[in-house]
């Protein structure tokens, strides 16, 4: 868990988080920039999906139910911790991506079935998490495309979770951490982004509460 940190110049209401991990909530780099030593901001994310409102068009032929809200993809635990640590959930000025790999984005905009949800509010303290709903075909180049993009990966419960982490210093010379970490699952798909608040177990947590 890192400190929040107030002073930054992380510009405020864009998407962050570069194909090396640049993210911010609500901030993010130009597609194909590296992480420098200030996160930079341009686009945003496709307007974020309320909790309780998962995106329904064609399903995956899977087992998979995308939960219909985000308090559903918690064990009441961590969804307290949450609640408590770094309210509110889904403010709609964040439009931070939970993912900046292009294979994985275009999954998750491709027309899957996505609950989306995110805690904080606009600013350099936050994170954004996608569950969505995957095919095997979609698995495996999920798989093979975070290896490729420098994601460390390993076994976790019957699937496999990917992270990647950056550390920084702004023109403020305030430090900052971001990170990805993704899980592929039976059916399932849940990418997280995150800046300065990494709660502990925190996709473990969403995994045990999806996959039991």
């Amino acid at each position: 868990m890192t400190e929040r940190k107030t002073a930054t110049r992380i510009a405020i209401g864009c998407v962050a988080l570069a194909t090396l991990v640049g993210l911010v909530t609500g901030c993010r780099p130009e597609p194909g920039a590296t992480p420098s030593s200030s996160p930079s901001t341009t686009a945003k994310e496709p307007r974020p999906v309320p909790s309780g409102t998962p995106v329904e068009t064609q399903k995956p032929q899977t087992g998979f139910e995308v939960p219909a809200t985000c308090e559903e993809i918690y064990s009441p635990a961590m969804l307290a911790e949450l609640q408590a640590a770094n309210p509110p959930l889904n403010d709609p000025g964040v439009t931070m991506l939970s993912a900046e790999n292009a294979d994985v984005l275009e999954i998750i905009h491709g027309g899957a079935p996505t609950l989306r949800c995110s805690w904080g509010g606009p600013g350099e303290y936050g994170l954004a998490t996608n569950v969505t709903a995957i095919d095997a075909d979609q698995a495996t180049a999920v798989l093979a495309a975070l290896p490729a993009a420098g994601f460390g990966c390993e076994e976790l419960g019957d699937g496999t979770v990917c992270r990647i982490e950056q550390r920084g210093v702004t023109l403020d010379d305030e430090e900052y951490t971001r990170g990805e970490t993704h899980y592929v699952g039976d059916g399932g798909l849940v990418t997280t982004a995150w800046i300065n608040f990494a709660p502990t177990g925190y996709t473990e947590d969403v995994v045990a509460t999806l996959w039991g």
